[in-house]
Order: C-alpha cells, then sequence, then structure tokens
C-alpha cells in the first residue's frame, strides 16, 4: 500500500511555471506519474519516472516544457512546468504504479489531485 499527497497547484498565467510535489508513504518503491485530466475528458498521460529515475517518458504534448523528478530520501515525486499553456489546465494526479507505463488504466494507487488552472 501506498498513500500520496498532491500539492503545488494554482492559478498562473500563460508562459508561466509551477512544481506540483507528491509525498508518498507506506511502501514507496513504485515507479511514479503524473496523469491530468481536464472537464469533461478523459485522463490523459503526462509524464512518468521509474523507481531509479533512469527511465522517464513524457507526452507529447509536454515534452520539452515539464520536468519529472524525484527524491527517494524524501519519497517526494515533483512535476516541474515551464511555458505553461491554458491547454494545461486540468486536475492533475500523482500516481504509483508496478510497472513503468503511459496508460494510466495502468496505475495502482492515486492521489486526490491537485487543479492547475493557466489563464491566458
Amino acid at each position: 500500500q501506498v498513500q500520496l499527497v498532491e500539492s503545488g497547484g494554482g492559478l498562473v498565467q500563460a508562459g508561466g511555471s509551477l512544481r506540483l510535489s507528491c509525498a508518498a508513504s507506506g511502501r514507496t518503491s513504485y515507479n511514479m506519474g503524473w496523469i491530468r485530466q481536464a472537464p469533461g475528458l478523459e485522463r490523459e498521460f503526462v509524464a512518468t519516472i521509474s523507481w531509479n529515475s533512469g527511465v522517464t517518458y513524457y507526452a507529447d504534448s509536454v515534452k520539452g516544457r515539464f520536468i519529472i523528478s524525484r527524491d527517494n530520501a524524501k519519497n517526494t515525486v515533483y512535476l516541474q512546468m515551464n511555458n505553461m499553456k491554458p491547454e494545461d489546465t486540468a486536475v492533475y494526479y500523482c500516481a504509483a504504479a508496478r510497472v513503468v507505463t503511459i496508460i494510466p488504466a495502468g496505475y495502482d494507487y492515486w492521489g486526490q489531485g491537485t487543479q492547475v488552472t493557466v489563464s491566458s
């Protein structure tokens, strides 16, 4: 079991930056990901990072703008979001998986989500 708590969401202007954090407790040796969901849309994979940080994958829509990282000593995963766009507006979820996956349904544990809003 693992518990996940996201923080760092908020309102930002287009072109701005935000950093999301996800604090994990319990068993924490999981591959971690960020998934987002905009109103009326399905959950969308954003980024994932392997347990040892050796592997990362990004959605094409965020590649070059977002960076996922983790600090296993602090049991925390981060998503640095730069050059943000209005279409990045969504609830962002932190999730844990036993395998490295870009499929939202492949994640076993989820946080409660944090709202990110990008104004134009």
